[in-house]
């Protein structure tokens, strides 16, 4: 078994994974439809320090106003290297003026790839370098190749490990999280079956889980990769309507409510850590 991870230091994104040469990460610009049109230019982008959307695309903070584009700023932006052996790819963010003006805290945001054989972790590390409480969030969404032809024959499903019984999916009114649950997806309590027009309204995002793994299938009974997301509160699924990829993507937080304040650190699943502090986590994707 022979794998390859290919990095960038532009959002410190994963560019490629290869499991013996084949490719198994949705390869953004580089794909296209029959009118050459993109898909979605993103592969493995971090977001950071929000995940979705805030309302009106701007948030408050510390009684100011700030803009705020989808799933934050961190995925624009160029990281510094600081590692890369190849297994083990490490990048950081620091805050600096420019990021200053887009979020008034000081820090220093860490993503490292860490390669195990045919398992990928992906690491996030977030350091308050200010002499103030830090609020953000942070999640990922990583974008997995799959064959459109196949998923038209509705041939992909998600199966978690244990019995769904206390899940919730949440409803999204304009990438906002409404009052009401959605409705609930799920076959025997497992399974989630993939169809190609299932993302028309956005995301659909997951708490209240019992299963700390989800598995991408075939209904042949193949098993196409697997992602731990143990610690992570939320598990989100997304891909552009009738596109080859699927994004299954661990969240510690969500996007803002259509009833939220619009302050930052009223979210109500906001992350605070106190100065000279730091925050981790982790997921794992095993490919097959």
């Amino acid at each position: 078994m022979h794998t390859q991870i290919l990095t960038s230091k532009f959002g410190a994104e994963l560019i490629s994974f290869k499991l013996n040469g084949e490719e198994r990460i949705h390869q953004g610009e580089e794909t296209t439809d029959v009118n050459g049109k993109v898909f979605w230019k993103r592969r493995f982008p971090v977001l950071f320090p929000t995940v979705g959307k805030c309302k009106k695309n701007q948030t408050i903070m510390n009684s100011k106003t700030y803009e705020m584009s989808r799933n934050g700023f961190a995925k624009d932006m160029e990281f510094e290297p600081i590692t890369k052996l190849d297994n083990f790819h490490s990048y950081v963010l620091k805050s600096n003026d420019r990021i200053l003006e887009k979020y008034p805290y000081k820090f220093s945001l860490y993503v490292t790839y860490r390669l195990d054989e045919n398992k990928l972790t992906t690491i996030y590390k977030v350091v308050n370098e200010g002499d103030a409480d830090m609020p953000f969030g942070i999640g990922a969404n990583p974008a997995f190749k799959i064959e459109f032809e196949e998923l038209k024959k509705e041939n992909y499903y998600l199966e978690f490990e244990e019995d769904e019984y206390k899940i919730h999916f949440l409803y999204l009114i304009d990438g906002l999280v409404g009052t009401e649950y959605a409705k609930n997806i799920m076959k025997d309590n497992r399974i989630i079956e993939l169809k190609a027009d299932m993302f028309n309204n956005d995301a659909i995002i997951m708490k209240g889980l019992t299963s700390k793994k989800i598995t991408l299938k075939s209904k042949q009974g193949k098993k196409i990769l697997a992602v731990d997301y143990t610690g992570f509160p939320y598990l989100a699924i997304w891909s552009k309507p009738n596109s080859p990829f699927i994004c299954i993507s661990p969240w510690m937080t969500t996007p803002d409510t259509v009833k939220g304040t619009g302050v930052f650190r009223q979210k109500g699943d906001i992350i605070m850590v106190q100065p000279g502090k730091e925050f981790e986590c982790k997921y794992t994707v095993e490919f097959f």
